[in-house]
């Protein structure tokens, strides 16, 4: 059933014992919902926790303050989660027991028993911070960065064709909350690893470019982090990469999951819709970010993926 945030609140005031999902590979949106979403719990008294992978190093700020509790969880709810498939590492056991998940994403697959869906949020912590408020509860400045976090991180600091006037709005009553933005953006998007410097370089140096500059493509192997010292987590900023390059269209990065195993990742300007291109492999996302995962050879998956954006480039000249 899909709930309207009057609902979801009468929920959460109801229940008590959360275990909070994040997806797999977390980034700042399903990191900053989910512990944004424990400090709104904690502040009414409920007990929670938060159930994801291991949290980047760029990203470990969000768990400042953080205190897990120890029970038997009775509630489960998902945050920035689009299908089960997308579950990170420990969170088999939840399948199918969602009970409610907030999400942003189109091509979202209602999973749960009950869902709080806006698809035109530029990110699921614009949801979760608008539930907070409908709950009453007011921003500590801890909140207030995790939600900050998550709308800077899924819009591109704010650049992203996605960002709204309301993305604006909510952000900057974050910063009166107490979040610290200048600081919140210099760790997020102006500093990084001598790790991520060379995963960078090795990605620059995989860049293959087709139809006459309209798409351009990387890959990111197994390999390749190891030998980087990053983990696919800390490269997930590189899937914006080849859309860089002046003239592109769509980018794509293809990522080593495992043995014949690739998780594709594409990023649009303004002409293709990339869920719809990933929903024919069976995923999905947004309009301008989307992906899927592909089983095969690197050159059997590259195949597949070039040849579905070479149609659709032909399709909407």
């Amino acid at each position: 059933m899909e709930w309207n945030y009057a609902q979801a609140a009468q929920f959460l005031r109801e229940r008590d014992r959360f275990i909070i999902l994040c997806h797999r590979n977390p980034d700042g949106d399903t990191l900053g919902s989910a512990f944004g979403l424990w400090h709104t719990l904690t502040a009414m008294g409920k007990q929670a926790r938060v159930c994801c992978e291991p949290v980047p190093h760029k990203l470990s700020f969000l768990e400042e303050g953080y205190a897990p509790s120890d029970f038997a969880p009775q509630t489960v709810v998902s945050v920035d989660i689009a299908d089960e498939q997308l579950f990170g590492e420990g969170a088999s056991e939840w399948l199918g027991r969602v009970e409610l998940a907030i999400d942003h994403h189109a091509s979202h697959t209602f999973f749960a028993e009950n869902t709080l869906l806006e698809a035109d949020s530029a990110a699921s912590c614009e949801i979760v911070c608008l539930l907070s408020e409908e709950l009453g509860v007011p921003f500590s400045p801890l909140a207030a960065r995790c939600f900050f976090t998550g709308m800077a991180t899924d819009t591109g600091s704010f650049k992203f064709a996605n960002t709204t006037p309301r993305t604006h709005i909510l952000a900057a009553r974050m910063m009166e909350a107490g979040c610290d933005a200048a600081e919140v953006c210099k760790r997020v998007f102006d500093t990084k690893s001598a790790g991520e410097f060379a995963i960078e370089r090795e990605a620059l140096n995989s860049m293959e470019v087709h139809f006459d500059g309209q798409a351009a493509l990387i890959v990111l192997s197994l390999e390749m982090y190891a030998r980087c010292g990053v983990t696919e987590a800390e490269a997930d900023g590189l899937a914006g990469l080849p859309r860089k390059l002046e003239g592109v269209e769509v980018g794509i990065t293809i990522k080593e999951r495992g043995p014949n195993e690739y998780k594709v990742s594409m990023r649009s300007v303004d002409r293709l819709n990339v869920s719809e291109l990933c929903s024919a492999f069976g995923g999905g996302g947004h309009a301008r970010a989307a992906g899927c995962t592909l089983s095969g050879s690197l050159d059997e998956v590259k195949t597949l993926i070039l040849g579905a954006v070479g149609r659709a480039l032909e399709e909407n000249p």
